[in-house]
């Protein structure tokens, strides 16, 4: 299944090389944004805010279960969570906060909205490691239950807003013709979170350490933080957007 993505990718490449002339003289811009490189920055960094968004959509629940109904020696937790009664918690402020992300960014900018903002998801993903790992080794899991919530809706909260200000980054850094083109491109990876964090929390949690998951995701959004800072919200960055 990791194969899933270079494959969708090489087939698209592909077909659109592959297509007759008539079509091709009209998909050359978009067959273009494969040679500019803000098109792979773009990618790795709206990966963080929507493939995050919908990859904790659907790792949420798999962890409340794990983390709050199972005690460190495998028995179930007289005191569980109920996951479905929370799960739909994060998805939801997650798509309402999001058009904040807009707003903010036609005023402040959206390389500056993305970067404080992946700052918090690092905080943020950290302190939910954090209390991962401490409820996985309690006997009464469930006292960490609310600092471990609110901790990922601010997560769900960050990724809404930067999903909002990395959408509004694209038109600025790229031509007309070439701003479509590449907001489908980036969805189309970032819709590969929905597969790629599930997985990442299902390996950590059988392998008994949930928080590494967290752990990696930080080390990655630092990386974003780096990337989005370097090219675009610097002083003299190379496009300030």
């Amino acid at each position: 299944m990791w194969i899933v993505l270079p494959i969708t990718i090489a087939l698209t490449v592909v077909i659109m090389g592959m297509v007759q002339k008539p079509f091709q003289i009209s998909l050359s811009p978009q067959y273009r944004i494969f040679k500019n490189k803000h098109n792979w920055i773009m990618t790795w960094l709206y990966t963080m805010t929507f493939g995050s968004f919908i990859g904790y959509s659907a790792a949420f629940p798999l962890l409340i279960r794990v983390v709050f109904g199972e005690l460190p020696d495998g028995t179930v937790n007289p005191n569980a969570i109920n996951p479905f009664a929370y799960a739909w918690l994060g998805p939801l402020v997650g798509s309402l906060i999001r058009p904040l992300g807009g707003w903010l960014s036609d005023k402040l900018g959206g390389a500056n909205v993305t970067h404080w903002d992946t700052i918090v998801m690092i905080g943020s993903a950290l302190g939910v490691a954090y209390y991962v790992k401490q409820a996985s080794v309690s006997q009464t899991p469930e006292i960490y239950f609310m600092p471990f919530l609110l901790l990922f809706l601010i997560l769900f909260i960050t990724t809404g807003i930067g999903n909002g200000s990395t959408f509004r980054m694209i038109p600025i850094i790229f031509e007309p013709n070439q701003a479509g083109p590449v907001l489908g491109w980036t969805s189309a990876v970032a819709a590969y979170g929905a597969f790629i964090i599930p997985k990442v929390f299902g390996g950590q949690i059988k392998a008994g350490h949930p928080e590494y998951a967290l752990y990696g995701f930080a080390i990655y959004y630092l990386s974003c933080l780096i990337v989005n800072w370097w090219f675009y919200a610097r002083k003299n960055a190379e496009i300030s957007c």
